[in-house]
C-alpha cells in the first residue's frame, strides 16, 4: 500500500509540473509552435487565435458610400450636323436637340472613417466611386465622326453615407483620379454618434508584403457588410502603385481596407485599399426600348429595333489594391488644403510629430 501511494503522489506532482510549465511559459510555447510569429514580417498563415472582436472594431469604422448622379441628355440628328463648337457654352440646346431626356446612374462603394470631431467627419475611399464628368459627348460613327450624336450634362450629384451624422453636405475634399484616391468630408452637428468609429490601427507598409501574405478585406459588396480573406501575389507590382490579391471581389468593395497581421493577432495593420477587379467587356444585342420588355413575346422572333449593350464581366479572384505608399503621398500633397478646412489626418496617416 505504501509503494502504491508514493507512485500516485509522484504521478500527481509530475502532471501538476507539466500544467504549470505550459501556463507559465505560454509565450514560449506559441513561439515554438508558431516560430514565424516573431519574425517582424507580415504573417502568411491563418491567425492562430480568435480575432472577431478586433475585426468587429474595424467594421465599425466603415461606412457604405452611395452616389446618385442625374444627367440631362440632348440627342441630335445627323442631318442637323451639330459640331462640338455649336454646343459648347450653348444655353439653348433644347432648340437644337431632336429629343431631350433625363437619366440617372447610381453606384455604391466603401469608405473608411479617418476623422470624427465635434465639427466634422472625414472618409477615405476610391476616386472612381464619386468621380463623374460634368459633360459627356458622343459622336456619330465614321465617316460622320465630326458631328455630335448626343451630349449629356450633369445636372446633380448626391453623395451619401450610411450611419451619417446630421450636418452639412458630403463633399469631395481632395481627389487623385490617377491614383484612384479620394477624401470626403462634411460638417457635423449635435453630439457624436457611437455607431461610427475612427480607424485607429496603424497604417502599414505595402512594400513589406510578400508572396503569400495573408490579408482580410472588408466592405459593402452589393450593399452588404462583409469580410473576406485572401493572399498577396506578385508583390513586385507594388512599385507600380498596386498589388494583387486572390480575394473574391464584387461591386461595392471598392474603397474597403486591406488588413494584414504582423507577428500574430491582434497586430493588425492597414496595408492598402481595394480598388477594382479584373474584368472583360461583353456585348449584347438588346431591344432599343427596355421599358417595354413586358410586351415582348419570348416565344417569337423579335423584329423591333435593337441596340448594342456593353456589360463588364468580373474575373473573380484577381483583385487590385492601392498601396499605402500612394495613400501617404496623396495625403502629403493635399494636407495643407485639408488642414485649412479643418481636417487634420496626420494621426491616421502616421505623420504625427514624435
Amino acid at each position: 500500500m505504501k509503494r502504491q501511494f508514493v507512485y500516485r503522489s509522484c504521478l500527481t506532482l509530475s502532471l501538476a509540473a507539466i500544467i504549470f510549465l505550459l501556463f507559465s511559459c505560454k509565450g514560449t510555447t506559441y513561439e515554438a509552435v508558431y516560430p514565424t510569429l516573431s519574425d517582424g514580417k507580415y504573417d502568411s498563415e491563418f491567425p492562430y487565435r480568435n480575432c472577431s472582436e478586433q475585426l468587429e472594431d474595424i467594421a465599425s469604422t466603415l461606412v457604405k458610400l452611395d452616389v446618385l448622379v442625374f444627367y440631362k441628355t440632348y440627342a441630335f440628328t445627323l442631318d442637323s450636323k451639330i459640331t462640338l463648337d455649336q454646343i459648347t457654352g450653348n444655353n439653348k440646346l433644347d432648340e437644337l436637340a431632336s429629343s431631350v431626356d433625363v437619366f440617372s446612374e447610381s453606384v455604391g462603394g466603401t469608405a473608411v472613417t479617418v476623422q470624427y470631431t465635434d465639427n466634422n467627419i472625414a472618409f477615405l475611399s476610391c476616386a472612381h466611386i464619386v468621380d463623374y464628368p460634368d459633360t459627356i459627348i458622343t459622336y456619330f460613327p465614321y465617316p460622320d465622326d465630326n458631328y455630335v450624336q448626343l451630349t449629356a450634362i450633369k445636372a446633380r450629384q448626391q453623395n451619401s453615407i450610411s450611419k451619417a451624422p446630421p450636418g452639412g453636405k458630403l463633399e469631395i475634399l481632395a481627389i487623385d483620379r490617377r491614383a484612384d484616391i479620394v477624401i470626403l468630408g462634411k460638417e457635423v452637428s449635435g453630439p457624436k454618434q457611437n455607431n461610427i468609429q475612427v480607424f485607429t490601427y496603424p497604417l502599414g507598409n505595402s512594400g513589406e508584403l510578400e508572396w503569400g501574405s495573408f490579408v482580410y478585406i472588408m466592405g459593402f459588396p452589393l450593399g452588404h457588410a462583409m469580410i473576406t480573406r485572401g493572399i498577396v501575389s506578385d508583390p513586385k507590382r507594388i512599385r507600380k502603385g498596386s498589388f494583387l490579391i486572390d480575394a473574391v471581389f464584387n461591386q461595392g468593395f471598392s474603397g474597403g481596407p486591406v488588413i494584414a497581421v504582423r507577428d500574430g493577432v491582434p497586430n493588425f495593420e492597414m496595408v492598402g485599399m481595394v480598388k477594382s477587379s479584373a474584368a472583360v467587356n461583353k456585348f449584347y444585342l438588346t431591344p432599343e426600348n427596355t421599358d417595354k420588355m413586358g410586351e415582348i413575346s419570348f416565344d417569337e422572333p423579335y423584329e423591333g429595333k435593337v441596340r448594342i449593350t456593353a456589360e463588364k464581366d468580373i474575373q473573380y479572384g484577381i483583385t487590385f489594391s492601392v498601396t499605402t505608399e500612394m495613400l501617404i503621398d496623396f495625403y502629403k500633397q493635399h494636407s495643407r488644403g485639408l488642414k485649412d478646412r479643418g481636417y487634420s489626418l496626420d494621426a491616421f496617416f502616421g505623420l504625427e510629430a514624435k
